[in-house]
């Protein structure tokens, strides 16, 4: 039995297979552990010691010989509501922190994102705002290894009614919105248009709220973001410069 989860509640690789070890063989001596596992005997031991610690094994003494056993799996479900209560209260905290985190920013904030958990970060945050202001090379995310994600993003988008206005590349768009397709585009809150052909740009720049982010569709996906009133402003007139509103 795979017991991949128990991760969730701060346990290591290690003291996963110690642990469904000693699970399967019940009681156990180190020997049966070390062939059961694989693990050398001295990581066995420091394993075993920090599974004693946090309650999920117990071991006796026989004859100056230690075997070891699991307790009861109810541990494994106290485990759970307790940091279920400690989420809750984080949650209820939020907040605080945001109000802290708000206080503390400095006139202008930069923040660099790197690799495809902080790209999901970003994205995600945009949509705490009503709409957002997409400029370039949109369409390179569909050869990141964010293109499914970003799939289930723009569904997402859509039912949070968060407005995107998307100015392309031209002759480029969105797999999934052909600019023909208003209809499309109208109940998924997606507004399209195009850049001049001599503006064409790999980079992609997203503005909502304050933040103006500059993004590198890779591999491992980079940006570079920028969070000022006077910033935003002065991008935003480049947006308007050249959105054209499509005719219906």
């Amino acid at each position: 039995m795979r017991l991949d989860n128990l991760k969730e509640l701060g346990l290591s690789d290690g003291q996963i297979a110690v642990y469904s070890a000693v699970l399967e063989l019940g009681i156990s001596t180190l020997n049966k552990i070390q062939e059961k596992t694989g693990i050398e005997r001295r990581n066995i031991y420091d394993i075993l010691n920090k599974l004693i610690e946090k309650g999920f094994i117990s071991y006796t003494v026989e004859k100056g010989k230690k075997t070891y056993q699991c307790t009861h799996p109810n541990k494994i479900a106290e485990e759970i509501t307790r940091k279920e209560e400690a989420l809750i209260k984080l949650k209820q905290d939020i907040p605080q922190i945001i109000g802290l985190f708000d206080a503390a920013k400095p006139e202008i904030r930069a923040e660099i994102y790197r690799g495809t958990e902080a790209m999901k970060s970003l994205l995600n945050e945009a949509l705490n705002y009503k709409e957002s202001f997409w400029i370039g090379g949109n369409s390179g995310v569909e050869r990141s290894p964010l293109k499914t994600w970003f799939k289930g993003w723009m569904k997402k988008r859509a039912e949070k009614k968060h407005i995107m206005h998307d100015l392309v590349d031209y002759g480029t768009y969105l797999e999934d919105f052909n600019p023909k397709d208003k209809e499309k585009h109208r109940k998924n809150y997606y507004k399209y248009c195009e850049l001049p052909k001599e503006l064409r740009s790999p980079m992609v720049i997203i503005i909502f709220g304050d933040k103006v982010a500059q993004v590198l569709w890779k591999e491992q996906s980079f940006a570079f973001v920028l969070e000022s009133p006077e910033i935003r402003e002065s991008f935003m007139k480049y947006f308007y410069y050249f959105w054209k509103e499509p005719l219906e």
